[in-house]
């Protein structure tokens, strides 16, 4: 990409699975694209073949995800700070929406998450203005329109909400704590719950299920 500094070698940043299981997407920050392997679970050759979909220079694409519905994915872009999105069929994006989600052009926009329900998107920004960007999502045709933004302590890497949609939780890396947010389900709104986690220098936060064997 045209960022000699930051993109001058290649540098995948996120890998997801599409909702239908046939392929896999992952973001090439450097070469601003994303890129589409296509799953053989059976096959023998071991190199997929791949196809991408390109993103405006500069941009640095660094994490999407998938609408639980699975018709749109959405990518934040981490030098032009922008969430896109796409509508998704059998493997391909299209583009439908951009939206500025770094109003103060930080380059530095980092994670993107829905809501469980898929009504509420969110999105991080760091090096300026350290916070959360919140957009609603239109059912009908996957679009994004702001509806706030939540301030977090320094340098949220990463963030996730809990499987029950109620809670926020923001790890900002460089306050040393996991920063613990209750959602609005109604506004897609955040508040601090002042139940911070102290742990040092918190980078990523994952769910899993648990189960209690006999």
């Amino acid at each position: 990409g045209p960022d000699t500094i930051r993109q001058n070698t290649p540098h995948i940043h996120c890998a997801v699975f599409s909702p239908d299981g046939k392929y896999i997407f992952a973001t090439d920050f450097s070469s601003d694209r994303i890129l589409r392997f296509v799953l053989h679970p059976n096959a023998a050759t071991p190199h997929p073949s791949m196809e991408t979909t390109d993103i405006e220079a500069d941009s640095g694409p660094r994490h999407l995800t998938f609408s639980p519905n699975g018709k749109y994915a959405y990518l934040i872009t981490e030098l032009s700070g922008k969430v896109i999105a796409f509508s998704y069929d059998d493997g391909r994006l299209n583009q439908i929406q951009t939206i500025t989600a770094d109003t103060l052009a930080a380059r530095g926009s980092a994670d993107i998450h829905l809501s469980p329900d898929g009504k509420y998107l969110y999105a991080s920004n760091r090096l300026k203005g350290d916070g959360i960007a919140i957009f609603s999502v239109n059912p009908q045709n996957g679009n994004l329109a702001k509806v706030g933004y939540q301030q977090t302590g320094i340098h949220p890497r990463n963030f996730n909400i809990t499987p029950n949609g109620k809670f926020l939780l923001v790890a900002c890396r460089d306050s040393n704590i996991i920063q613990v947010f209750q959602r609005d389900e109604h506004t897609g709104l955040l508040s601090d719950i002042h139940r911070d986690i102290i742990l040092d220098k918190p980078v990523c936060i994952q769910f899993t299920n648990s189960v209690n064997n006999p």
